[in-house]
């Protein structure tokens, strides 16, 4: 199945996670891709499997919370391929924390990268969607949708994602350019693997967000956006898939 031939998708946070099995799963359907990352070893393995699976690929160290690095990502993309198709993004952090010792600069962290990011990516590189006719797929999270201890401001900035998501569907749907997400729960990732309970946390509030399916890789996810992302969701905007195993909130 080769659903992105002849396409070129630019992928943040593609150095691990959700955004490596992105790319991965992209390479394998055909894609050109533009890959970045803060994490320079992390991106270029990801970029040397993604050659090896037979992509043109273009890796870029870039920060999202950056509107300078942003810039460079994107119009280095358009100049190296000739134009952009589809924008996927992932790049995001994550902190536990109880509320009330969450410090503002944690807050302001965390909303720059998770969502100020996703909106400058989205800003520079709609012109190039609106010439193709693309799309743009941005993470969410489960976080965005109900109640999860201890992530004030990531579950913040993920419901920053999702409404700006559900915006730009209606702002440039009647102009060619579809917006989804997807929201990730019960997702291994090394963001998610990292998950320390705050001091003095109740453990049995985590059985509230565990799945009714096990625990599966971001594989689950990348498949996901490769069809947001395809053809196949040609009539599929402003939409947010979750992809939890059924996570109880």
């Amino acid at each position: 199945m080769q659903r992105f031939e002849d396409r070129v998708v630019l992928v943040t946070g593609a150095a691990s996670g959700i955004g490596r099995a992105t790319a991965e799963r992209l390479a394998a359907e055909g894609a050109s891709l533009s890959l970045s990352d803060v994490a320079a070893e992390g991106l270029e393995e990801t970029a040397a499997t993604c050659r090896d699976l037979g992509a043109e690929v273009l890796a870029q160290v870039g920060d999202v919370s950056s509107e300078s690095s942003v810039a460079d990502v994107v119009s280095s993309t358009v100049e190296r391929f000739g134009r952009l198709d589809v924008l996927v993004n992932v790049a995001g952090i994550l902190q536990f924390e109880d509320f009330r010792r969450t410090t503002l600069d944690d807050w302001n962290r965390i909303i720059s990268v998770n969502l100020t990011g996703t909106f400058l990516m989205c800003r520079e590189a709609l012109p190039h969607l609106l010439e193709s006719g693309g799309n743009v797929v941005n993470t969410a999270s489960t976080a965005a949708l109900a109640g999860h201890p201890w992530t004030v401001s990531y579950s913040a900035s993920k419901g920053g994602v999702f409404a700006l998501t559900q915006t730009l569907a209606v702002e440039f749907g009647k102009q060619g350019v579809r917006c989804n997400s997807v929201a990730p729960g019960s997702v291994l990732t090394p963001i998610q693997q990292a998950f320390d309970l705050p001091e003095g946390a109740d453990p049995k509030l985590v059985y509230r967000i565990m799945a009714l399916d096990r625990q599966r890789g971001p594989e689950t996810v990348a498949s996901t956006i490769a069809f947001l992302a395809s053809d196949d969701a040609a009539h599929v905007n402003g939409t947010c898939v979750k992809v939890d195993g059924g996570t109880l909130a």
